[in-house]
């Protein structure tokens, strides 16, 4: 049968639709990797994923950007004052900025500075000698139509949309393909300012909202109006965001883990009333989150929800809602069993981005799985919290139906490359599997709020993060890590049954593979701490069922019969 003729056979079932919305989005975000054929990659991934010596000896301290928007021509203008410490000695500076936007002139200290492109990078000269410890600042002036996102949030760039009324409804979304898509900054993300200020400028009919917290306003002559944010924590480039739309804002206060946290939320004027009900589940969440992850990590700058035209995104203390107020994905649950749809799942999964992602950001592409596999873990701790463990265990069982297996989760290093969509479902069951290993709910949770802890505003590798739960846990995990995030295969328990003898063994791993397993044997639990190699347990009776534990992400193999050899 062909490819279409099933996609046609199968495009009104249920559980297509659920699988169909997933796998797109999954799909597309791969194409962000970028690769010039399917034999490497481009100059300009290099130029984009590495830490090249043009970025590695200054370091970021805070960006002023000022953005000007037209809707009526797509069009926008601004600067960047981008200030940074210099960490050692050189006299030329990458910015980044991709077409058709361009930069029309560099200026420092007043003076006007000579720099040359290359594709998406800017080479700049600089005057006055940069010496160590000192800290200095570069304005950056820039201006054109910016990419239009064309499936936004998967693609990148802005999206120029109306709403119901016919008001212009703006926003921005560029994970995966950079920032530089549309505001000229050092697009890497090892590197991330202390605070940042934004300014954005729109008709005077319409309201700008940005990251962090709403300074001022003013109403200019000419029309329009700007609107200034101020963000007090670092934050990862694309993490910031424009959203211009005929807003209303309501909010709240939430006696949170830190004190008072002060909600926002800007929607469209004509859903305010559908809003202010559905946005409860806001601080439902923050209430379990704050429980098993430890206390928001941005109060400074408050939490915000700001409906936007595309589906959603983990836009730092700003997320992007458009779910359409529905519960589960766009009114489908991904996991099939009905648990998916006891929440609003940009609500949840985008907001636990806030901790993993915005807070613990990875330093490069390739490990992105820490911002999505912890994101997608957490819907579940959101249902243990209020539907209990039960309820979380077959959501996130649920969720191996979208598993593909296809290639390693961790991507390429130094050239902006993202690993295997798995990094969603199969990260988050690697995670629920780890914490069968642990077999501490207490444990679990102290070491979720430990990696909140350790690693609070920091740039993370994927190193750190295995470091630690391996200490936390008390056990070498370095082959459970090389197992489910670098190799597509699912760990196999096989066994032998004879008589009132267990033989077992794992197979279909990485060398030095030895999680402990929990097994029913005749429909008694006990532990075995397996290997590769072949090992035996004896009970008393004669063994009639051996079933593996559905919370292990792993198969099982009854080899009675076969050569064990083999």
């Amino acid at each position: 049968m062909s490819v279409r003729a099933i996609f046609l056979k199968y495009l009104n079932t249920i559980r297509f639709q659920a699988v169909l919305l997933f796998l797109f989005s999954t799909l597309l975000m791969v194409t962000l990797s970028r690769k010039a054929n399917g034999q490497g990659f481009t100059r300009q991934d290099t130029l984009r994923g590495s830490i090249t010596p043009e970025r590695a000896w200054w370091d970021l301290t805070d960006y002023d950007l000022s953005v000007r928007v037209f809707p009526d021509t797509k069009y926008i203008s601004g600067t960047n004052i981008i200030r940074y410490k210099v960490i050692s000695t050189s006299q030329v500076m990458q910015l980044d900025l991709q077409p058709p936007l361009e930069i029309t002139y560099i200026t420092s200290s007043s003076k006007s500075l000579t720099f040359k492109r290359d594709g998406n990078v800017y080479y700049v000269s600089l005057l006055e000698t940069q010496n160590p410890g000192d800290t200095n600042e570069v304005t950056v002036t820039f201006s054109g139509n910016p990419v239009s996102a064309k499936n936004a949030p998967w693609d990148g760039g802005f999206s120029w949309k109306k709403d119901s009324n016919g008001n212009d409804f703006i926003g921005t979304s560029c994970q995966g393909i950079g920032a530089s898509i549309w505001w000229p900054c050092k697009d890497h993300m090892y590197d991330e300012p202390d605070k940042m200020y934004i300014h954005i400028t729109a008709p005077t009919s319409l309201t700008a909202v940005s990251n962090g917290r709403l300074i001022s306003s003013q109403q200019n002559n000419d029309s329009t109006s700007t609107f200034n944010w101020l963000v007090s924590n670092p934050i990862n480039n694309y993490g910031v965001t424009v959203n211009i739309g005929d807003y209303v804002h309501f909010g709240e206060k939430y006696n949170g883990e830190k004190g008072i946290l002060d909600c926002d939320y800007y929607v469209l004027k004509d859903n305010l009333e559908k809003a202010k009900e559905h946005f409860k589940e806001a601080t439902k969440m923050l209430k379990a989150f704050e429980f098993w992850l430890g206390p928001y990590p941005f109060y400074e700058d408050g939490y915000k929800l700001v409906e936007t035209p595309f589906l959603g995104m983990e836009h730092q203390s700003a997320i992007a809602y458009g779910n359409r107020y529905k519960e589960g994905y766009l009114g489908q649950d991904l996991s099939l069993t009905g648990w998916g749809l006891k929440f609003d799942y940009i609500i949840v999964h985008e907001s636990a981005h806030e901790w993993f992602a915005n807070s613990i950001t990875y330093s490069d592409m390739a490990d992105m799985w820490v911002h999505e596999s912890f994101a997608c873990y957490a819907e579940s701790l959101f249902l243990e919290y209020y539907y209990g463990k039960k309820a979380a265990s077959e959501y996130i069982i649920g969720l191996r139906n979208d598993i593909q297996n296809d290639k390693s989760i961790v991507g390429k290093y130094n050239v902006n490359n993202e690993g295997s969509g798995d990094m969603y479902p199969k990260g988050a069951n690697m995670l629920h599997t780890l914490r069968q290993i642990v077999n501490d709910d207490e444990k679990w949770r102290a070491l979720l709020q430990g990696l909140s802890k350790t690693f609070y505003h920091q740039v993370v590798a994927t190193a750190q993060i295995e470091n630690f739960i391996s200490d936390a846990v008390g056990l070498n995990l370095h082959p459970f890590f090389n197992q489910y995030l670098r190799d597509y295969r699912i760990p196999s328990f096989d066994y032998i049954i004879e008589n009132n003898i267990l033989k077992y063994r794992w197979s279909n791993v990485v060398e030095g593979f030895n999680i402990p397993v929990k097994v029913a044997i005749n429909e008694n639990e006990t532990w075995l701490n397996a290997n590769s190699e072949w090992q035996e347990i004896k009970i008393q009776a004669k063994i009639k069922t051996v079933q593996v534990d559905l919370n292990f992400y792993v198969e099982s193999m009854n080899l009675t019969g076969y050569d064990e050899n083999k």
